[in-house]
């Protein structure tokens, strides 16, 4: 973290004026309806958490608990179950490969139990490739889908780059979360199956009396494909009152934080974090347009500032892995220290406002949860 000539850190931060007046097209409906046609499907809780509101100073904290979607402990199987749907439809439409397809993908941990968990289901082989960084429990829970794992010497990064490289092999499709020019489709499925999460919101705020929806949703980002995700529900409404979004990712990788502030997108260096399903140096190239125009602000926090927060919502009845407890962990960071005010106001938040946290995993995503380096 960069200090000023006063020795005061300086938040990791960047807000851009003008994101909530951006609009793009709606998500296709069909995922939501494929999801609800799943047997383990309910929507998951949205948590009102009134002491978080007062510590804030905002009206009114809801906490959008992923800590169990589908049977897994990640929002990821809305995302990869779609997409596998989808590649293996069409496969079987166009009749031109039969046999068994090898579902192929790199993982911090939870994307790849996913398209494990989805490949077991339906009887098909999986090879996911990991990254140094994945704690051995996880890598275990992947293997015990029945799934190849493939450990890399490397990030993430690299990982993908290997994945891609055994994706090529006949009779084997890559089903990544991240895109790049050529390799679009499959990711964009993925980010149509997040779109499942940002309705459930709008119908469980709508219940609970927040009719006009959230003032500000909270998004921890790896490669950015659930921020696209949630820029995508929230900036394809018309024109008016829309919510301020806010991407948080740790300190130590910080890719969308970067290019923000470059202006485009850019590759940093990875370091170790807790916040393991966020260590991920480069923007997917499918979501960094609709990051760069559509969100309000992006903040980097400490492993310290995720862990607390982890253990605060436990103490309040909702149980987060490090890489969900950042949302509370980037609101608090931007709610507080030099600054605070002219980021709130930059967010467009005060006493009457309405916050959404994203907890996109449980504590049993990330073994990593109580360790902070």
């Amino acid at each position: 973290m960069s200090e000023n000539a006063s020795s005061v850190p300086v938040l990791p931060w960047f807000a851009q004026p003008g994101a909530r007046t951006w609009r793009c097209e709606p998500a296709p409906v069909d995922a939501r309806g494929f999801h609800a046609s799943l047997p383990a499907y309910a929507p998951t809780p949205l948590i009102e958490l009134p002491a978080l509101a007062e510590e804030l100073g905002v009206s009114r904290v809801f906490v959008k608990d992923e800590s169990c979607r589908l049977g897994l402990p990640a929002f990821k199987a809305l995302g990869a179950s779609w997409a596998v749907h989808r590649t293996l439809a069409e496969r079987a439409a166009s009749g031109s490969e039969t046999g068994p397809v090898t579902l192929v993908t790199a993982t911090d941990g939870n994307h790849g139990r996913a398209v494990a968990r989805m490949a077991r289901l339906l009887g098909q082989p999986a090879h996911i490739f990991v990254s140094y960084a994945v704690h051995p429990r996880a890598v275990a829970a992947i293997a015990a889908e029945q799934a190849k794992v493939t450990e890399v010497s490397g990030p993430y990064d690299e990982a993908v780059r290997q994945a891609a490289e055994a994706a090529a092999a006949p009779g084997a499709v890559l089903v990544q979360d991240t895109a790049w020019a050529g390799y679009e489709r499959i990711p964009s499925w993925i980010v149509e199956g997040y779109s499942t999460l940002c309705a459930e919101i709008d119908e469980q705020l709508a219940a609970a009396g927040a009719v006009r929806g959230p003032d500000l949703v909270s998004i921890p980002v790896g490669v950015g494909s659930l921020a696209q995700a949630v820029v995508t529900h929230y900036r394809s409404r018309p024109s008016g009152r829309t919510a301020a979004l806010l991407s948080v990712e740790p300190e130590t990788a910080a890719g969308v934080l970067a290019s923000l502030i470059r202006g485009e997108a850019v590759s940093v260096a990875t370091g170790e974090t807790i916040m393991a399903g966020l260590n991920c140096g480069t923007p997917s190239a499918l979501a960094w347009p609709y990051l760069r125009s559509g969100l309000d602000a992006a903040v980097a926090v400490p492993d310290a500032g995720s862990a607390r927060a982890a253990a605060d919502l436990a103490a309040l009845g909702v149980a987060s892995g490090p890489c969900g407890a950042a949302s509370l962990a980037g609101v608090r960071a931007a709610f507080t220290g030099e600054g605070a005010e002219e980021r709130r106001t930059a967010l467009g938040l005060g006493a009457t406002s309405v916050v959404v946290l994203l907890s996109t995993e449980g504590p049993a995503a990330n073994p990593h949860s109580a360790i902070v380096h």
